[in-house]
């Protein structure tokens, strides 16, 4: 027998996931109170991220059962992740309902074209992310701005103080309170 999970998320404690539940009961879906799973986390965190949507996943849901969630943002922090999300949960033989869809059930023939959709999406959104990074690195350059980590003027400055009294490394690093790598790349340095 198919047992049915709700996962309900929402972004503050001062928000309620009780609306969900609801809106999930009344399309139809009768969800024992222990498959309910409710959680407060960031929608910039990954699912799998997600103490309870992990939980859920790794020990609650089995083969055939089925997943609903009021909406498809439920499922992850963007379309890469919720995508990811749905193949992972689909591979596991599980059903996944989003109520916000014109097709609920991602597992039917619909559903299937859609995620093919949501995954050319997806695609789409990556090679984006990567084009608009390699713009603005190129855009940093031909502006003169120099890139990557700010040099540590102020550590360099304090190890060379600290160098100059006679200390060891290791005496200087307990001194600072700095790790032994980082006085180590300091020591030598002529010039910040």
């Amino acid at each position: 027998m198919r047992r049915t999970f709700a996962y309900c998320r929402v972004s503050t404690s001062e928000q309620t996931t009780e609306n969900q539940v609801v809106a999930i009961r009344q399309a139809g879906h009768d969800i024992l109170d222990s498959r309910v799973i409710s959680e407060t986390v960031s929608g910039g965190v990954q699912a799998m991220k997600r103490k309870g949507f992990a939980d859920m996943v790794t020990h609650k849901l089995e083969k055939g059962d089925q997943l609903v969630v009021l909406k498809l943002d439920r499922l992850g922090r963007d379309n890469i992740d919720v995508q990811q999300t749905i193949a992972m949960l689909l591979s596991k033989g599980i059903d996944v309902v989003s109520l916000d869809l014109p097709v609920r059930n991602l597992t039917s023939a619909e559903g299937k074209l859609m995620l093919h959709m949501f995954s050319a999406f997806a695609e789409f959104e990556k090679s984006r992310i990567v084009e608009r990074t390699k713009e603005g690195l190129a855009r940093a350059k031909t502006e003169g701005k120099k890139l990557g980590r700010p040099a540590a003027i102020e550590t360099f400055k304090r190890v060379q103080q600290a160098k100059l009294s006679g200390l060891s490394q290791s005496k200087v690093a307990l001194k600072l309170g700095l790790s032994l790598p980082t006085i180590k790349r300091n020591w030598n340095i002529k010039e910040a």
